[in-house]
């Protein structure tokens, strides 16, 4: 008997305001061993905030790329850009440009391209990005053909935190590029958001095994004294 495959393309909301907590607690409990191994104290004066594409691209409903779980994540990405600034620490956005001399197989792949024209290429307003630097990308990995190898260690920058979107894109290929990079890569479990529950929990399984600490948003808050009250 043939059994039916389980779609992975759906998307669902599995972060709301309701649920984000009990989801995280368990993701967080799936790689509790993994993160045992490999334990890593946060260090607020050498760290550095990443936001990785927190543009209306993936937040709007209308638009087809939008993310169901993104808004919710993003009053938790508001509280630590909040406290990354309280103690003067770098924040640096990303936001993802292409066009069809830069976009390499991303267009093929995905037959879309968000452009430096189009309004939705934008960061969300609720996100000030004037509270860091802006770097635009081109590709998944926030490394690749930008200045953000160099804006980090300028400022003395040994730990990034990861948050943004999508958690399995952008957000994974990051943080793996940061730690052959040398950078210590803590990874928020509920501060970065994508498509579904299996595509954010593979990611977290393949970092936590051989790239990055998983944590969540409140251990981070905790470090600077504040509490996450979304």
């Amino acid at each position: 008997m043939s059994r039916a495959r389980p779609r992975i393309d759906v998307r669902e909301p599995y972060f709301t305001p309701e649920s984000i907590d009990q989801e995280a607690r368990v993701m967080l409990e799936q790689v509790q061993n993994l993160r045992e191994k490999h334990r890593s104290k946060y260090a607020p004066e050498r760290s550095a905030l990443l936001v990785l594409d927190m543009q209306r691209f993936f937040l709007e409903e209308s638009s087809h790329a939008f993310i169901p779980s993104a808004k919710t994540i993003s009053r938790r990405i508001k509280h630590l850009i909040e406290a990354f600034k309280s103690r003067h620490r770098p924040v640096i956005f990303t936001r993802h440009i292409n066009s069809p001399g830069n976009s390499g197989r991303m267009a093929k792949w995905w037959q879309d391209l968000i452009t430096a024209e189009s309004p939705l290429s934008h960061i969300v307003p609720e996100l000030d990005s004037r509270a860091g630097l802006v770097i635009e990308k081109t590709q998944y990995d926030a490394f690749y053909g930008t200045q953000l190898e160099e804006a980090l260690k300028e400022q003395g920058v040994g730990q990034v935190v990861i948050c943004g979107v999508m958690t399995h894109l952008c957000c994974e290929t990051t943080a793996r590029s940061a730690f052959v990079r040398g950078f210590e890569v803590l990874f928020t479990i509920d501060g970065t958001a994508t498509y579904n529950k299996g595509f954010h929990g593979a990611t977290l399984l393949n970092l936590a095994h051989g790239f990055a600490y998983p944590v969540l948003v409140e251990e981070i808050l905790a470090a600077f004294g504040r509490r996450d009250d979304s």
